[in-house]
């Protein structure tokens, strides 16, 4: 793996780097199970999910879920994937990967929508927060677009990295609003929150695996 040294990728972390996808469902059960509502499969989910949440929850609803609704839902679901985490793992390579980058030139960072005080540690017990410039997770509301959180991202990183040379990678379509958003790219791995099928509908490149997306990274980013 062979690159100029400013070629950089921002990671996503649920889904993409940290395979959570059991919590995950189990966590948006239990939501719906405070409004009456029926399970669903993973399947269901990786068709059905978007950002904003609440459009998420109107999908399956047929309406947007009341400010009450919504905050109820919300507490659930982080209190239980809070609870069902410690099951879950990196992504099957994912450690490689990063260590491969880095030993090769290119730099990292990871922006994460997990709200910030409980991202730190989790990358920290993992052992992989060396690889990164810049390890940051959400402040303020959740549900919301990864956009906003972007444009700070990479304005914390300027002078370090350039937005025409960053590659995006994550496993949901606002990965790649968030990536326009700052002059980036995008690559989409189908292993998260959405099914290829829904991904292919955004028009950037959608790989199977970690190491496909690194691989379309480095081709990017050249």
């Amino acid at each position: 793996m062979g690159m100029q040294a400013n070629a950089h990728i921002v990671w996503d972390w649920n889904g993409t780097l940290f395979h959570d996808n059991d919590a995950i469902i189990g966590a948006t059960n239990a939501a719906f199970a405070e409004l009456g509502l029926a399970p669903i499969t993973l399947e269901q989910y990786r068709a059905l999910y978007c950002v904003p949440v609440p459009k998420f929850y109107e999908r399956l609803l047929g309406r947007l879920p009341t400010d009450a609704e919504w905050e109820l839902m919300d507490e659930v679901f982080h209190r239980y994937y809070a609870e069902h985490r410690a099951r879950c793992g990196l992504t099957e390579g994912a450690e490689e990967l990063l260590s491969g980058w880095r030993s090769a030139g290119g730099s990292q960072s990871l922006l994460s929508m997990y709200v910030h005080e409980e991202l730190v540690p989790l990358v920290r017990g993992f052992g992989i927060e060396a690889h990164f410039l810049r390890v940051e997770g959400r402040t303020g509301p959740s549900g919301g677009s990864k956009a906003a959180h972007m444009v700070r991202h990479l304005g914390a990183l300027s002078g370090v990295v350039e937005p025409a040379r960053t590659v995006v990678i994550g496993d949901a379509a606002d990965d790649a609003v968030a990536a326009r958003e700052v002059g980036a790219r995008a690559v989409l791995y189908t292993g998260g929150s959405h099914s290829r099928a829904s991904l292919e509908q955004v028009g950037v490149p959608v790989v199977d695996t970690l190491a496909e997306a690194v691989e379309e990274a480095q081709r990017i980013a050249a």
